[in-house]
């Protein structure tokens, strides 16, 4: 049975079909082959029991949220006051492209979204300039992830969705990995432009005055992180409301910065609608393949073969990791994440591992996914956004970038309380 999932999994998605629908049909394919009960008559109660949980109404918020910041320019001001702060290191202005994507992480809750957001803003500052487009770009491509590490995290949402954990939880125990992974990214970027000068352009420098006039551009996403996080951890809101808060607050800066208008709602809710409508039908394509799955007993049959292994907690989990860096190189992250959960966190609990610090982990590993070919989703929107050039040229800029996340993934391993120190602390 495990045989036919990854082989039908990776046959109809190259035939490019959409994920939520390759998750229907394989979970059709394992009723019909692979378990005597009739369990399609249970698919319209299963759909709508997954679909009404009240925390995914968190994903279309933040979605929203990072729409509203995308389209009022807010990027082009946050880019260019960063750019005064970071561009005097070796690499000059691809830190700008790094740290921009870290300040968007922390509101908009999606790697493809600040992705996206960094390179419209980006791209055209590197062709002026004059910079290496391999580097250049795999910055781009490799901050980006960061939208789903630091919180709000949608991807986050998903997890403690799908595992019950807690989510005020896991966007603690994200807030310092995701910092960390960003300044790692802005050591190896530093590292190979002290190697190689000509990959990372000019070092600038920029007058005091300049650089304290740029912090007032910083100070709306301040605000509009410390006021979805603080008011969840104030309990004054939980995430799903906190979300609500954050558009409220997008819609606030937009009219301060005269970029509320009819046309900017119309677009940004109709991307919404499209990319919720994509997360739902993973989401709930998923719990149906999971639903089968759990019935035709494919759980036991991976735990038993994990067992069988006669491997201690920590190869077990060194065997786990090593099959998410592989599925990452085929899968789609949000389909990576949803498909494996249900399977791999109870065992990974059962060896005494904690469901919080797991969370992380994966985080990190998927982030990876997002960068690593051939569909490495983060490449292809950071393609989109380049004048010319090919896709291969992402591909090598972002390698020195998936070595700082193994580097990430190590540290966790090694040190669980990266990320359970806040959690640990707040309780």
């Amino acid at each position: 049975m495990l045989a036919f999932v990854s082989v039908g999994l990776l046959a109809l998605l190259s035939l490019s079909i959409p994920v939520g629908i390759v998750l229907f049909l394989l979970g059709f394919g394992i009723d019909q082959f692979f378990t005597p009960f009739p369990l399609m008559r249970g698919l319209g109660s299963m759909v709508w029991s997954t679909s009404e949980n009240a925390a995914l109404i968190a994903i279309p918020f933040f979605v929203l949220l990072g729409e509203v910041l995308v389209r009022t320019g807010i990027a082009a001001r946050t880019y260019s006051a960063l750019d005064r702060w970071v561009s005097w290191l070796p690499g000059g202005l691809v830190h700008a492209n790094v740290a921009t994507a870290t300040m968007f992480s922390a509101t908009s809750g999606s790697s493809v979204a600040t992705a996206a957001t960094v390179a419209t803003v980006a791209m055209p500052q590197a062709d002026r300039l004059g910079y290496d487009p391999k580097l250049f770009s795999g910055a781009i491509a490799a901050g980006g992830t960061l939208g789903i590490m630091i919180p709000p995290s949608i991807n986050l949402i998903v997890y403690g969705f799908l595992t019950q954990t807690s989510i005020p939880q896991l966007f603690l125990a994200g807030l310092l990995p995701g910092i960390l992974l960003a300044l790692g990214f802005i050591v190896v970027t530093a590292f190979v432009c002290m190697v190689k000068p000509e990959l990372g352009g000019a070092r600038r420098t920029f007058p005091l005055i300049e650089m304290l006039k740029g912090l007032a551009d910083l100070l709306p996403i301040i605000l509009l992180f410390s006021a979805i996080i603080g008011s969840i951890y104030k309990g004054w809101a939980t995430p799903t409301e906190a979300a609500s808060v954050g558009v409220a607050g997008a819609l606030a800066i937009a009219l301060l910065f005269g970029g509320l208008n009819i046309r900017m709602i119309g677009a940004a809710l109709i991307g919404t609608v499209k990319v919720t409508a994509m997360i739902m039908l993973v989401v709930i394509g998923a719990s149906f393949l999971n639903f089968t799955l759990s019935a035709a007993g494919l759980s036991q049959e991976l735990r038993g073969f994990l067992e069988g292994l006669g491997f201690n907690p920590l190869w077990t989990l060194l065997v786990i990791v090593l099959m998410y860096v592989v599925l990452g190189f085929f899968i789609e992250t949000l389909s990576l994440m949803v498909i494996t959960i249900p399977i791999v966190v109870p065992i990974v609990t059962a060896l005494g591992y904690d469901p919080v610090w797991f969370g992380i982990l994966m985080i990190v590993l998927i982030e990876m996914a997002l960068i690593t070919p051939p569909v490495g989703l983060n490449l292809f929107v950071v393609q989109g956004a380049r004048r010319g050039g090919s896709i291969a040229e992402v591909m090598i800029g972002a390698v020195p970038y998936v070595l700082a996340m193994l580097a990430m993934v190590i540290a966790l391993i090694a040190l669980p309380d990266l990320a359970l120190f806040l959690p640990k602390a707040m309780n």
